[in-house]
Formats: C-alpha cells, structure tokens, sequence
C-alpha cells in the first residue's frame, strides 16, 4: 500500500516536468496598440517543421520596426500582412540569436548546439524558442556576444542594402547619415566608411562621441544646427526614419546626388512616412538628383555577408541598452522616448 502511494504521488511530477518540457514563455499580443498590449505568458513551444530550425533563444532586438507591428501603425502595415484587425503572429519580435536546439528532416546547414543568428519575421523573437526557416538563419559570428549579434540582423541588412545596392557609394564621396546613431544608422555609417567614403552623421548631443566611435567623420548636432547650415553639400544622403522635407534634404545634395530615404515617422496614421517616399519617386524622373527609397528583404547570401563584415571588425553592433524578456513592454517605451544610441536588446 505504501508503494502503491508512492507511485501514485510520482505521477503528477513526471506530468509536469513534461508539460514544462512542451510550454515556453513568451511577449504575447492579441491586439494592436501600445505597449500595455503585450503582455509575458506561457505558451505551446514551437517544433520546427521540414524546412525549418528550433532555436533556442539568447537575445532578440528590438527597433521601430517591431514598434509598427506591435502599434499596428501605420495602417499600411496591416495590408502589408501583418494582420487586418489583429496581429497576425501572436509574438512580436523580429531579429534573433541563440542556440540550436532541433532541426528539421530537410536542414542541411545547421546541427543542434550551433550558435546561430537571424531574422524571425512571421515567428517572433520575444520568446525562449522560435521556429525559424534555414533560410533565415546563419551562424553566429564568433566574435560577437549573443546581445550584439541579435542587434545585427534587420538593421545591418537594412543598412546594407541602401549603402551598397541602392546608393552604390564609392571611395571618397561625401556620405550624410541621418539618424547615425539608431540601429540601421550606426551600421550605415560603419558600411559607408568601409568603402571609403567621407561619412558624416546626424544626432543628438548626447549621441556625437558614439558616432565618432563608430568611426564617423563628422557629426552634425541636429538640436544645434541643420545639414544645410554653412551650404554643406553631398553626393549620398541616407535618411533613415527622418522627417525633414523633400526640398530641405535636396538642398544639401549635389545637382547630381543621391537621396535614399529608409523609412520615416511623420505621414499620420494611415501610410506614415511612406508619402514622403511615395513623392520622392514622383519626383525624381524631373529633377537632376537621384531619390528613391528601397524595402529591404532578408536573404541567405547578404546575412552571411553581415556575419564576415562583423567577424572581419569592419562593423560592430552597439547595445545601447538591455532589458529581461519580461521587460519587453519597458523596452518598448524606452525606445519611443527616443533614448537608443545603437540598438535595444532583449535577453533571455
């Protein structure tokens, strides 16, 4: 009888050591808004299908990207697939690091225990484990931390894709970075100098000497004077989430510069700044100067190309600020009071 006992009191343990093994925690939203939406919550952990990798994650980032699909704003965002009325993915989170723990029958490229990196648009990074596609992944570089490495890549990608396929930047032009010191601009900023070209960045006070770190050539204190100031002229402006007008930033290029706008905050509810970039191409046939825009898409080859840029020192992320995966709704905050210099990263 008393090992009858026993056994039946072992029962509910090895119950829930099992449940534990299957749930994960999680920042989960069920509907657009602000950050008091998301809240922290046990939920089903992923597996990974056929094609895809179970990563068990270390650090995730946080930018204005994830702040449009957590906010839902503007509209545009939710035609864009994101979700009409809700979120389409429960987890919000869009760029990862971690650890390998399962793969799929079709994975060829990563084992379990691999030190990996990589976006999780439609799985969402705010949680233990993400179900990632291969094709998303790559392994981390080896010299980066797990909270650098989650900082890399959408904004590195972002940065990437305008300094060298869209821009073209070349040794010895003069190259203005507009919000330099924010994700995508200090990668922008590393990328453009990388190639020789004379960057200068635009940031607040208290952001300079970090530009200057990041290897800057000059910085343009925005609270204290504008890039046209002094009738300052140049071949590449990369305005990233800005909101300076159309006629203000073409002021400051040369008659036959280059304007690539990445983003933008201003433009109501509906399309934000998308108007701004809508009228730059509107314009651009007209008038001498190049301006144009991009929508940046993450792909294997560039991914790996971020990961030999970081392991070669020719970028470094910069990690303004870290916050527990409970803290998200904080982090969040943080970010809309304009605080980062660099980027913010969750931790698990």
């Amino acid at each position: 009888m008393q090992l009858a006992n026993t056994a039946l009191m072992t029962r509910p343990t090895a119950g829930v050591e099992l449940m534990a093994e299957t749930k994960m925690n999680a920042i989960v939203q069920d509907e657009y808004g602000s950050a008091d939406v998301l809240r922290l919550e046990q939920t089903d952990r992923p597996v990974a299908g056929d094609n895809e990798v179970l990563v068990r994650v270390h650090a995730a980032g946080v930018d204005r990207g994830v702040w449009h699909v957590v906010t839902g704003l503007p509209y545009l965002i939710r035609i864009a697939g994101f979700g009409l009325c809700a979120p389409k993915t429960r987890i919000p989170g869009m760029d990862l690091a971690g650890v390998v723990e399962a793969v799929g029958k079709n994975v060829t490229r990563f084992k379990r225990g691999d030190e990996v990196f990589g976006t999780a648009i439609g799985a969402g990074a705010f949680a233990e484990y993400a179900s990632i596609r291969e094709d998303k992944l790559a392994l981390k570089p080896s010299n980066l931390s797990f909270e650098q490495a989650a900082a890399l890549p959408v904004s590195a990608l972002a940065a990437l894709k305008g300094v060298r396929d869209v821009a073209k930047v070349q040794p010895g032009q003069k190259v203005l970075v507009i919000g330099a010191s924010g994700g995508v601009g200090s990668f922008a900023v590393q990328i453009a100098k990388s190639y020789g070209a004379e960057v200068t960045g635009v940031a607040s006070t208290r952001n300079i000497e970090g530009v200057l770190a990041i290897g800057a050539d000059h910085v343009i204190d925005y609270t204290r004077e504008e890039i046209t100031d002094g009738g300052r002229k140049y071949d590449v402006i990369l305005d990233i989430a800005g909101n300076r007008s159309l006629s203000q930033l073409r002021r400051a290029l040369t008659p036959k510069g280059m304007l690539v706008i990445v983003g933008g905050e201003n433009g109501g509810r509906w399309i934000g700044g998308v108007d701004r970039q809508l009228r730059a191409m509107m314009l651009s046939p007209f008038v001498s100067q190049k301006l144009t825009t991009f929508v940046s898409m993450e792909n294997p080859e560039d991914l790996q190309h971020v990961k030999e840029l970081a392991e070669a020192g020719t970028i470094t992320a910069v990690v303004s600020k870290t916050f527990p995966l409970s803290q998200v709704p904080d982090a969040i905050r943080y970010l809309e009071q304009g605080h980062p210099g660099g980027k913010i990263v969750i931790t698990m």
